[in-house]
């Protein structure tokens, strides 16, 4: 039932998405790559998490979280457009495909993805379906967790942090506020829709860090183990640009370690989340799944 539910809600997201560009008035010439960046089929995860999330605290307000899911796709889209520059990570491919600036051009790409961040806050502010204090709190919510104190701050450490003098708890901060804030934003904007209590709240966000840590190391692992074929980006890049992982800096194994400890974390989070508040949250553990690596990872194989 959890792996089924998850599939509804990534529907559910996909078709929202395809419904406002359908009715999107933007010029083509910018529209055009904001799309392509958009339509190209990543796991959702985030919007995903937020719909979850708002399902299990108040299911009766589930379609009043669409637009901030939406919003929230937008800002991640925006940022992997922006991070795939060749001033940033240069990846020629994501998800599979040419990174936006190769198939158009880097002032193309530059431009998609600020206008994907700037409509993100409309999708918002234009929903009628939530009230104008939630709006206000949801603005609030996002542009902390993407902004300067937030996933860009996270990006600024990514590009200042080398192999050679980075620490375990660098990386840790760095990839708290760059991978993880928008998670936190997910389960944010969930509770703001579906009123969580405070106590609520502090566990879903503790959720929401542990398994955006687990993610990047995930992330990392896959990098330096697996190839663009199951990735659909050129793998081996952090090698490359000599940037501060957790596979350089623990090891496979290390890593491994850490990627268990941080889902551990997550997942005594979702436990503690039930025995609180009564009710069953155990379906955000299935999210958990996606933090498992292939059987020959780790291995000597």
């Amino acid at each position: 039932m959890s792996d089924q539910a998850l599939h509804v809600f990534q529907k559910l997201v996909d078709d929202s998405l395809d419904d406002h560009i359908l009715y999107n008035l933007t010029p083509i010439e910018v529209f055009e790559p904001m799309v392509y960046s958009l339509e190209s089929k990543g796991k959702r995860l985030r919007p995903i998490l937020l719909l979850a999330t708002l399902w299990l605290l108040d299911v009766d307000r589930l379609d009043h979280g669409i637009s901030s899911a939406l919003a929230l796709e937008y800002i991640h889209t925006y940022s992997l457009i922006h991070d795939d520059l060749p001033a940033m990570d240069d990846d020629d491919f994501r998800r599979g495909k040419p990174s936006a600036h190769k198939k158009y051009n880097e002032a193309t790409a530059i431009l998609s993805g600020d206008g994907l961040l700037t409509d993100a806050f409309n999708i918002i502010v234009a929903d009628e379906q939530v009230s104008a204090h939630e709006k206000v709190q949801l603005v609030l919510e996002l542009s902390e967790a993407a902004g300067p104190r937030g996933m860009v701050a996270g990006q600024v450490y990514d590009m200042k942090l080398d192999n050679e003098t980075g620490t375990l708890q660098e990386i840790q901060k760095m990839h708290s506020l760059k991978t993880g804030q928008l998670f936190k934003f997910a389960v944010r904007a969930a509770g703001v829709i579906g009123n969580a209590s405070d106590e609520q709240q502090e566990l879903l966000d503790r959720f929401a860090i542990f398994f955006g840590r687990g993610f990047q190391i995930h992330n990392d692992l896959m990098d330096a183990t697996s190839d663009q074929e199951v990735t659909g980006k050129e793998t081996g890049q952090d090698c490359v640009h000599n940037k501060l992982t957790y596979t350089s800096l623990l090891g496979i194994e290390g890593a491994i370690i850490e990627l268990a400890m941080e889902t551990e974390k997550a997942r005594e989070a979702v436990d503690q989340l039930t025995e609180i508040s009564g009710r069953d949250f155990s379906l955000l553990k299935t999210f958990l799944t996606y933090l498992e690596l292939p059987e020959q990872v780790g291995t000597d194989e």
